[in-house]
């Protein structure tokens, strides 16, 4: 992926989407599903990225009864008071859809067996993931969800010329199901245990973003899936959001509780600033600075 640095100021609102890092446990610990973006797309092509996207319409017109929890609760876990309930919800919704059109990784309760590759064969055939669960009698399994961050894109984003507000779930891998990608959306789809993930992106092997980078080097702090979840679930997911600026030339994004950062309480152990040099942003430290000790 050639990044270009952008320098120009983006006046439209950050759109609403939700992207999952889904998790299962390996003998190194856990892995996490990332796929590479196809080499044609607009946003980040060539990267590897965690599944996700928009919020659709359709996410926020879900009926209740296809959800396996209420409405207050899935607004209770993203910490947001001001947020209305049905955008909460409908983000909820969103993190379950994109998995599954983008991974084919279902999230629900089904009572026939074969519903998954019906639910499959239907999206394949045009219709939308909505309009899916219901034919299918389906439960979307919310719970299995916990939200980890929310990320805001700046006014002067540095690798795309759009803005979101990403909310950054965790999951575990529902069993039995096999991660699949699209050949449109996406070329490839990997399980990475999150270390090996940035030392191959160190050694240049495959490409990341920052928020992929820092949530990487967020999640090679634990031991276990369980452990991994079970901390998501004591905590309200902190806010991220970047604040970029150039120094000697060089592209720095400094996150909270970077001396530069407006946010003086850090969000998370490590690295609070990323620098572009050597095609590539890093941290001050190098790639140690990305690991946690063992």
């Amino acid at each position: 992926m050639a990044i270009e640095i952008n320098s120009d100021e983006v006046h439209s609102a950050p759109l609403a989407s939700a992207t999952v890092m889904v998790l299962r446990d390996s003998p190194a610990g856990p892995e996490v599903l990332m796929m590479r973006r196809h080499g044609n797309s607009s946003v980040l092509g060539g990267a590897h990225v965690f599944p996700g996207g928009k919020l659709d319409e359709q996410d926020l017109r879900v009926d209740v009864a296809l959800l396996d929890q209420p409405l207050h609760k899935l607004h209770q876990s993203l910490g947001q008071p001001e947020l209305d309930t049905a955008t909460a919800a409908g983000l909820h919704v969103a993190a379950l859809r994109e998995t599954f059109e983008e991974c084919g990784l279902l999230l629900a309760h089904a009572p026939d067996p074969g519903a998954l590759e019906a639910a499959r064969e239907r999206i394949r055939a045009g219709q939308d993931f909505v309009s899916t669960v219901l034919t299918l009698g389906l439960t979307l399994e919310t719970a299995r969800l916990a939200p980890w961050s929310r990320w805001i894109t700046p006014r002067v984003p540095s690798v795309t010329r759009s803005r979101f507000d990403t909310r950054f779930f965790v999951a575990e891998a529902p069993p039995g199901q096999d991660a699949r990608h699209d050949n449109h959306e996406a070329t490839e789809t990997v399980w990475l245990h999150p270390r090996a993930g940035l030392q191959q992106y160190w050694e240049g092997q495959i490409d990341l973003a920052p928020p992929q980078i820092m949530s990487l080097s967020q999640l090679a702090r634990f031991d276990s899936v369980a452990a991994l979840m079970a901390a998501a679930r004591r905590r309200a997911p902190p806010l991220i959001a970047p604040e970029p600026f150039d120094e000697d030339g060089q592209r720095v994004i400094c996150y909270p509780g970077d001396p530069r950062h407006t946010l003086r309480e850090p969000a998370w152990p490590g690295p609070t600033r990323l620098v572009y040099r050597n095609r590539r942003f890093e941290p001050e430290g190098g790639l140690a600075a990305l690991l946690p000790p063992r």
